[in-house]
């Protein structure tokens, strides 16, 4: 039925009626490093950030990194209903991320730009998919993205609006 069931045992096969199962599984695969990288850059954020901003910036960035890593769960958890494997190795979910390490620590204000940046980013990307998933048949992975996109979108947001 989809091109993923080649790949797949037998018994772990799951027919939900989803076209393009490896397409939609990839994206959520790329999906699932953006939240991890951005996971763990506002954790480091969190713990580094000195300034007046400090005490806002430390909660909001506390805030979203718990978000993110409930969200990369939800994430993994998605492609395993769809019977493909979840990511397991930290470098390829660093070379699938378009998250970037800073170069060097950046100042309060510039954390906040470069989270908010990113998650722009990750939600733009993440559109492509939905895309994808709503062509395949596939209206839970899409409205879990939907969601994602919403949340990511909030996060800039909040980080723009407390460096104001």
């Amino acid at each position: 039925m989809t091109d993923v069931l080649d790949t797949v045992p037998q018994a772990d096969r799951i027919d939900t009626g989803v076209v393009n199962v490896l397409a939609i599984s990839e994206g959520l695969s790329q999906a699932v490093a953006d939240t991890y990288r951005l996971l763990f850059k506002s954790h480091a954020y969190h713990w580094n950030v000195e300034g007046p901003l400090f005490h806002p910036i430390h909660l909001l960035t506390e805030e979203q990194y718990n978000d993110l890593f409930t969200a990369a769960d939800d994430l993994a958890e998605r492609m395993r209903a769809l019977g493909r494997l979840a990511p397991f190795q930290l470098d390829a979910m660093a070379k699938g991320s378009i998250i970037t390490d800073p170069a060097k620590l950046p100042s309060a204000h510039e954390m906040i730009e470069d989270l908010a940046s990113d998650h722009e980013a990750v939600a733009k990307r993440m559109r492509k998919v939905i895309a994808a998933a709503e062509k395949g048949n596939d209206p839970v992975t899409a409205d879990l993205l939907t969601g994602r996109c919403a949340a990511h979108e909030k996060a800039a947001w909040m980080l723009r609006a407390t460096a104001k």
